[in-house]
């Protein structure tokens, strides 16, 4: 396997595993490794390291300890604005101190960022690092640890998109999905929870067991309709680091697992994607082209009282772990 990995945006530009014939494919979506313009100006979020919150903020607004927090809106889903991705130049957009590094069983790179008090609205100074690991046992790991000088609210998410087969024209429809969890947070207009934590049985959400994305994707189920598909979170039982998950491709025969530490993990099936955007090789991402399962804290939970806390506090340290395993 062979995973490349910028100081730009901490952005993970490629990961390839074998073909079968002596070469490597890629299976992310994203922009030539050298065309360092089109990953600047992206609006898709591509192999995205992506915080200080990942996911959306409803209305750009949070009050914590009493005092009352305004941030950018740069996301407008049915015409209902809020904040998305940590803003108009979150993690992804800014440039990081990147280290190799090495340890039994695996290698990668280190990358530390500050972001300053204030930085997109957000108050306190949060100090990050983001490793990326390449493991002897076929994995890609996402470590992350976080300490800030004011509570603040964290929540910092990788955000590939993942097609398992060689062919990234065409959608990920005919991959099979199975997501470990019981519940799932409904979404408004606005693809912000209601706060209700509903049951998957008996829906287009119950992905319990393997099953075609393409077979519910477009069902008349609510939640569907409003977001144009998959664009929503589940609610992962247990805790620690555990298996949440998989997706296979039947062509291929690959496989990638999830494990992670998080409460949640959305599944955004690649709605926006448009047919437009000119990918590695020149390849036109179709819509539906790529998959994402960014495991994290709940959307808008710095506003939802029911959810788990996602404010990290001086005396804390914020950590996320998310592993991504490969069978061929």
């Amino acid at each position: 396997m062979e995973a490349v990995v910028s100081d730009y945006g901490a952005l993970l530009i490629s990961l390839s595993v074998p073909d079968g014939e002596g070469g490597l494919v890629d299976l992310t979506l994203g922009h030539d490794e050298d065309d360092f313009e089109s990953w600047r100006e992206s609006a898709a979020f591509f192999g995205a390291t992506v915080g200080r919150f990942g996911n959306r903020i409803a209305d750009g607004r949070f009050t914590l300890d009493g005092k009352e927090y305004e941030l950018a809106k740069n996301n407008s889903p049915g015409g209902i604005p809020c904040h998305l991705h940590g803003g108009v130049r979150g993690f992804n957009k800014v440039v990081w101190n990147g280290t190799a590094v090495e340890k039994d069983g695996a290698n990668g790179v280190k990358l530390s960022y500050l972001s300053k008090d204030g930085e997109e609205g957000y108050p306190g100074n949060l100090a990050v690092e983001v490793t990326f690991w390449l493991s002897d046992l076929n994995e890609l790991i996402f470590d992350v640890e976080a300490t800030t000088d004011q509570a603040t609210p964290v929540n910092i998410i990788h955000h590939s998109y993942w097609n398992l087969s060689e062919d990234h024209e065409t959608p990920i429809t005919d991959h099979r999905l199975q997501i470990l969890a019981d519940y799932f947070l409904p979404t408004g207009k606005g693809l912000i929870p209601t706060g209700e934590m509903a049951p998957v049985e008996g829906t287009a959400m119950d992905f319990r067991e393997p099953t075609v994305i393409g077979d519910r994707v477009d069902a008349d189920f609510e939640p569907l309709q409003l977001a144009g598909g998959y664009d929503h979170c589940w609610m992962l039982g247990g805790e620690g680091l555990r298996l949440v998950g998989q997706v296979s491709d039947p062509k291929s025969g690959r496989t990638m697992e999830i494990l992670t530490d998080q409460a949640g993990v959305q599944f955004y099936s690649g709605n926006f994607l448009d047919g437009k955007t000119v990918g590695k090789n020149g390849v036109k991402y179709p819509r539906r082209g790529g998959l994402c399962l960014e495991t994290q804290a709940f959307p808008d939970a710095p506003n939802q009282a029911t959810f788990p806390s996602a404010i990290l506090r001086p005396d804390e340290t914020y950590r996320h772990t998310l592993i991504h395993r490969f069978r061929w």
